[in-house]
């Protein structure tokens, strides 16, 4: 669906991008990530056509991008762009004629999402009659309504409470089912998890981390398990164990007073080993293989890098 290649974006000497690739496959959920300061804004304001790149080139479904591309793609900006003291209605059809909708098609569009979302006595209210999720709900709708190929959204969960939250989260992944392709850029890595397919993070103008979650994950798995296990003298159990395999400590809580550690594996050894060895000298009450979250990708990665 879109293809960053090479972008390169300076603010006089200092350097937001720097030879960025990414390409977005089509009908995916693509999680732009990276620290505060990274160049993800840059990247979004490129893809918007708002700023251009110095260097490197996008593609749209395979064509240069072009000022026409604007109108097939929605946005939802980090920091909100409604107009404070205008009623919601009003402004929303607006928004819709300046994506190229006629008033009717608009009003339409808008009586869909406002019923989908139970936000019809809305359509009077200023803004400055709005808490900050109500508001956000109005920035969700507007950046959808015109049926976008490319929706992009920046933080789209501030201000949600969890059940709107979650409500916006299950519009978002309708969205992709009935065919857009989603770029998500937020600092709430458990939302990742939930919805993002592909990833690239960014670190210091620098794509550092590219792929389906799923590879990325398999690349930082650390073959550690944590285990819980039920014996009459735990201490003693833990030595043994130790003599065998490599442990760490482990915090997780459970119902009992069992021995919990981590045990890691070398390449050598396999978890039906591992599982076989624990069941021989106790009850098993938990064992899980600790695969890394986009959370632990993401502090392992820009930690790694340190000062660079």
């Amino acid at each position: 669906m879109l293809v960053a290649n090479n972008i390169t974006k300076k603010y006089a000497d200092y350097v937001a991008l720097n030879k960025v690739s990414i390409s977005v496959p089509t009908g995916s959920i693509f999680g732009l990530l990276g620290p505060n300061g990274a160049g993800k804004t840059s990247l979004i304001r490129i893809i918007n056509q708002i700023i251009l790149p110095d260097e490197g080139y996008l593609t749209m479904n395979g064509e240069p991008s072009k000022p026409d591309h604007v109108k097939q793609i929605g946005y939802l900006p980090e920091e909100r762009g409604l107009y404070k003291n205008m009623k919601v209605g009003e402004q929303a059809i607006y928004l819709a004629r300046l994506k190229g909708l006629s008033k009717v098609e608009a009003k339409e569009q808008l009586n869909y999402w406002f019923d989908r979302l139970n936000i019809n006595h809305w359509w009077n209210k200023k803004l400055t009659e709005l808490s900050k999720g109500m508001a956000q709900k109005v920035q969700f709708v507007v950046t959808v309504l015109h049926n976008p190929k490319l929706l992009i959204f920046d933080e789209p969960f501030s201000g949600f409470d969890p059940i709107n939250a979650n409500q916006i989260k299950d519009e978002i992944l309708q969205l992709r089912e009935d065919g857009a392709t989603v770029i998500f850029s937020t600092h709430r890595m458990e939302s990742v998890e939930e919805l993002c397919d592909h990833i690239a993070l960014i670190d210091k103008a620098e794509k550092i981390v590219d792929g389906k979650l799923i590879d990325i994950k398999r690349e930082y798995r650390s073959n550690t398990f944590e285990v819980a296990l039920e014996a009459a003298e735990n201490m003693q159990l833990l030595k043994q164990i130790q003599q065998e395999f490599r442990t760490s400590p482990a915090h997780f809580k459970t119902i009992g007073n069992e021995l919990k550690l981590n045990v890691h594996l070398n390449s050598d050894q396999k978890a039906n080993e591992l599982i076989s060895y624990l069941a021989s000298k106790g009850t098993v009450t938990h064992f899980v293989e600790k695969v890394p979250s986009v959370n632990d990708i993401f502090v392992q990665s820009v930690s790694s890098r340190g000062d660079e």
